[in-house]
């Protein structure tokens, strides 16, 4: 029975595309696979303290950080709900991050976490494409990938819709067709990697 942890950090629970998306990813994944099991955070209506340095210091001995390590270790995949505010991370997903990675345990070479595969759902309300006139802004991926495969050892893969800001922005109304067909594609290659990993899992 493959277990996958679930997290979503969209400040609002109604509307959210990464919200949306993930639902999409959850669902076509127990439709897989009935008998896995999902544990699921909500970082943003239950979110996490920043890390301080009696954490630090602790490490997994810290009672928080070694639930969330052991939490995230248990899981054979994650999906992360990773919607771009003020073109990086939320700081509820932040927090997160600086809780569970702790080095020599989650993180390093002989990581708890190494090979994982985790898939990050990383809407935005423009476009930050290669090409575009703020591809330079694009700090979500870039640094989600960075830190979660130079760090943990993850294996990461990314679902990303973008213009879901289109439709109510009027200056933005004439890229509602594109902004219409990057939510299809996404809530297509949710369902579509949710089922390969799935059965990957469970093979």
């Amino acid at each position: 029975m493959a277990t996958l942890l679930h997290l979503d950090s969209a400040v609002f629970p109604q509307g959210s595309a990464s919200r949306e998306v993930t639902a999409a990813f959850v669902a076509a994944w127990r439709e897989q696979h009935p008998d896995g099991q999902v544990v699921y955070r909500d970082l943003a209506a239950n979110p996490l303290p920043h890390l301080d340095a009696p954490a630090v210091i602790a490490g997994a001995e810290d009672a928080l950080r070694g639930e969330l390590a052991a939490e995230l270790a248990a899981a054979d995949a994650v999906l992360i709900g990773a919607p771009m505010y003020n073109f990086s991370i939320p700081s509820t997903l932040k927090a997160w991050l600086d809780q569970v990675i702790i080095i020599g345990h989650t993180a390093g070479p002989e990581g708890s976490v190494a090979g994982t595969p985790i898939t990050v759902v990383a809407s935005r309300g423009g476009s930050y494409a290669p090409g575009t006139p703020r591809e330079d802004f694009e700090f979500v991926q870039n640094y989600l990938e960075k830190v979660l495969t130079g760090m943990l050892g993850a294996e990461v893969d990314f679902i990303v819709p973008e213009l879901t800001l289109a439709h109510s922005k009027p200056e933005m109304a004439e890229l509602i067709p594109l902004a219409e067909a990057s939510r299809t594609q996404a809530l297509s290659d949710a369902a579509e990697k949710a089922k390969a990993l799935a059965t990957r899992l469970v093979a």
